[in-house]
């Protein structure tokens, strides 16, 4: 496995994994612990099958029930987006993007103090998340998609966006409980 920071967040890793391809298939290691750039504690992993169009998020987990996650697309194409909402920080309200998909042989890394969102841009997509910390559903916060400050350039027409009716009632960034 190789890591980088971004170039917009520099906590944020871009993993490229080591993919095994032979007449068969292919074969990586998604995660092996002795190796990982952090010692983690990962205690959940979540798959998620979404169409295309279908947005999830932005959301996060306020301390003590923050989550770091470890992004895997087993299958499709999505762009992941991860936007700081830690106050102390120098990226404060600023935004990562990246497209992630099941050719490219590449993880995200998000740490803790971060909300997450992603868009499926291929028919469907299947993703796969490690996270460090339980889900809380009430617990469980998130940033309208559309927000004006932040203004994400998404990959596909707004209008086409598929949202849970949750999520179609997240709060403006200015709005949220921010960490500190």
């Amino acid at each position: 496995m190789n890591y980088q920071n971004s170039k917009e967040i520099s906590d944020i890793k871009i993993i490229d994994i080591n993919l095994h391809k032979d007449s068969r298939g292919n074969l990586y290691e998604s995660y092996k612990k002795k190796s990982f750039l952090k010692k983690i504690d990962f205690c959940q992993d979540n798959i998620v099958k979404s169409n295309y169009a279908c947005l999830r998020g932005l959301h996060y987990q306020p301390e003590p029930y923050a989550q770091s996650k470890l992004i895997t697309i087993i299958e499709g194409e999505i762009q992941d987006v991860v936007v700081d909402i830690r106050l102390s920080s120098k990226t404060f309200g600023k935004y990562f993007s990246i497209v992630l998909s099941e050719n490219d042989s590449r993880q995200l890394f998000i740490p803790r103090g971060f909300a997450h969102g992603f868009l499926t841009l291929t028919k469907y997509s299947i993703v796969h998340y490690k996270v460090d910390n339980f889900y809380k559903p009430d617990k469980q916060f998130a940033i309208a998609y559309n927000d004006n400050i932040l203004d994400i350039n998404w990959k596909i027409n707004q209008k086409n966006i598929i949202l849970s009716d949750k999520d179609k009632k997240n709060p403006f960034f200015k709005d949220i409980k921010y960490f500190v």
